[in-house]
């Protein structure tokens, strides 16, 4: 399998850019997500942390109305 997409991509000029342009992009988000979860607030943490636990008054009160 490997054959044949080797033996297409030989015919591009510069195609050897595309692995290094995508593991930097790779690289780049997961440090940036990275980054932003260890400078985030206590607070904003505990609030995320509880969003799936709580209950939804608006999903509620429509349940109730049927």
């Amino acid at each position: 399998m490997l054959r044949f997409i080797k033996h297409n991509l030989t015919g591009i000029d510069g195609v050897a850019i595309y692995p290094i342009l995508s593991l930097l992009i790779f690289v780049i988000f997961f440090a940036l997500v990275i980054t932003y979860v260890i400078r985030m607030k206590k607070k904003e943490i505990e609030i995320l942390s509880s969003i799936p636990l709580e209950e939804d008054s608006v999903a509620d009160s429509i349940h109730t109305q049927d």
